[in-house]
């Protein structure tokens, strides 16, 4: 984990964030059922009722985190997880805060569904940018409906099945305590080809 992070516009990563989502919904699943013959005319609305069917489809074959049932935490409630392998002290410094924030999502205003989808996209595109600290920023959901901290239940839930994700914990209280998370990223391919390198010349 390094400690000289760059402060990227905030724009320019929500601008490539845009992209990436953009890039990923022209993707298009091989299925046999829809090959239909060109033609000239406009597709009928049966062939566009599978076309959008099989778009749904794919968001979620791409997208696996589950809407299924979540353990419930707190509105105010300080959550924390570590995949093994992170140090201690590590992650004592991840809890106070100690590493830059190189990029952040605000949850706020989205629905379960909504969230899912912004989530997945901004961990992706933070593991493929070589982002290794980020926050996010759920809220405490003291009054949601159906449930109190509904939304942040489920992207502490989410967070662990990502699998760039090595650690969270809830921020500290100048970036939203309990509202919000501290997420470290682990290395990409390219850090990691980066790292074996310098380790080979020492």
């Amino acid at each position: 984990m390094r400690d000289d992070f760059s402060d990227e516009p905030a724009d320019d990563f929500a601008k490539e964030l845009a992209e990436f989502r953009q890039q990923m919904a022209d993707v298009k699943p091989i299925d046999n059922n829809d090959v239909v013959p060109v033609k000239k005319t406009k597709p009928t609305a049966a062939q566009e009722a599978r076309r959008q069917a099989a778009e749904r489809q794919l968001e979620d074959d791409i997208n696996y985190l589950s809407m299924e049932f979540v353990d419930l935490v707190e509105p105010e409630e300080l959550v924390e997880f570590r995949r093994d392998g992170v140090q201690h002290g590590v992650f004592k410094r991840l809890k106070r805060g100690d590493y830059g924030i190189e990029a952040s999502l605000d949850l706020h205003h989205h629905s379960l569904r909504q969230a899912r989808e912004a989530l997945f996209d901004f961990i992706q595109l933070c593991h493929r940018r070589g982002v290794r600290s980020a926050i996010v920023v759920h809220g405490m959901g003291r009054h949601s409906k159906p449930h109190p901290a509904l939304l942040k239940s489920y992207v502490v839930k989410w967070l662990k099945q990502l699998d760039p994700v090595m650690a969270f914990n809830s921020a500290q209280r100048h970036h939203g305590g309990a509202g919000s998370v501290y997420v470290m990223l682990r290395k990409n391919a390219e850090q990691k080809h980066e790292n074996r390198e310098r380790h080979q010349k020492r």
